[in-house]
């Protein structure tokens, strides 16, 4: 039988959730999880003795997990969970409550999925110039912001962008805004990864940009990242692995009765386990069937990406999301960095 050479396929994603999830390896010793609520964060810290074990750079590694933000409770919900996740990786940093910030939005304004950095930047408070002007009330933190674009549209690199900037305003700390990719449909605008590792923009759909980070820039670097963009191949396998989970779903409740009441369209199967053999799923899908999700996540790879079809998709409900998600995160960094920050008042 033929065999397929999957190894020089890579998977496009920028989150380390999906890393240790793609290659399926306990990371149980490695990972804190916390639960609020219906919202999870799991944290990992990546360190000389096992990043070996794991494809991202040295660093903190905060992943927020949630279901919705589109409605006010879960909104407010996740922005709680959104700022104290962000305090905690300030305290890990050592970064002081007075410590100066730049704020950099990266994206293009003119492409919705990839709009995030700048929208958030719209909704960031900026001080720099206020304590150039005089006395400062206590509880404001020295803040600035910028929109650099991309490459594509200014012909100079982010990072000579935004090294230019450090050097000139030096700030304390720098925080970095983008959108990233994902490799899972389930996380696709539902995860906010927060990372002391720096970011390299692009990265996630094969563009790769100089790496921002404190290796670069000698500050510390915070990225907070959400995807809102899945290749094909991504969508191809969750297909694939959504057919398995019903066909589980149906066997296993043949006989419940409430179970043939409900439409079919009604039917959510999402979280039920896929209990088909090797076997099964042979006899469904031939030698195809045979192979782990890796490996036919690669084999999908390969087939989209020589006739350029491994197109990069966002949901149709984007607009409204990003817009939602980039107020949570402005709001939440706001709240965060200016401890009299309130803007009920």
């Amino acid at each position: 039988m033929h065999s397929i050479d999957l190894k020089k396929f890579n998977i496009r994603t920028d989150l380390l959730v999906d890393e240790i999830e793609l290659n399926k390896k306990d990371m149980s010793d490695f990972i804190k999880t916390t639960k609020y609520d219906n919202i999870s964060v799991e944290e990992v810290l990546i360190d000389e003795v096992n990043n070996k074990i794991f494809n991202k750079k040295n660093g903190y590694y905060k992943t927020i997990n949630f279901l919705d933000i589109t409605d006010k409770d879960n909104y407010n919900k996740v922005e709680k969970v959104f700022i104290e996740v962000l305090k905690d990786l300030l305290k890990d940093l050592n970064i002081d409550k007075n410590n100066s910030c730049l704020i950099i939005g990266l994206g293009n304004d003119k492409s919705t999925p990839d709009s995030l950095g700048p929208k958030v930047i719209d909704g960031i408070l900026v001080t720099n110039h206020l304590f150039k002007l005089g006395d400062v009330e206590e509880g404001y933190r020295k803040t600035a912001s910028f929109k650099p674009s991309v490459t594509g549209l200014t012909g100079i690199e982010t990072k000579d962008i935004i090294e230019s900037l450090v050097e000139k305003t030096k700030p304390d700390f720098l925080i970095i805004i983008d959108s990233l990719s994902s490799s899972n449909l389930d996380r696709l605008n539902k995860t906010i990864q927060l990372t002391s590792a720096g970011i390299s923009p692009g990265s996630g759909i094969g563009n790769n940009r100089v790496e921002i980070s404190r290796d670069t820039l000698n500050i510390p670097v915070i990225a907070i990242g959400i995807p809102t963009v899945v290749d094909a191949t991504t969508i191809v396998n969750d297909t694939f692995l959504y057919l398995f989970k019903q066909l589980s779903f149906n066997i296993d409740n043949i006989d419940n009765n409430k179970i043939k009441l409900v439409p079919t369209t009604n039917l959510d199967y999402s979280h039920h386990k896929n209990t088909l053999t090797k076997e099964e799923k042979e006899k469904l899908l031939g030698y195809v069937g045979t192979l782990n999700e890796l490996e036919f996540k690669e084999l999908i790879y390969e087939v989209l990406t020589p006739i350029n079809s491994n197109l990069i998709v966002t949901p149709t409900e984007i607009d409204f999301v990003i817009e939602k998600l980039a107020l949570l995160i402005s709001s939440g960094i706001n709240k965060c960095l200016h401890k009299k920050f309130n803007p009920t008042k």
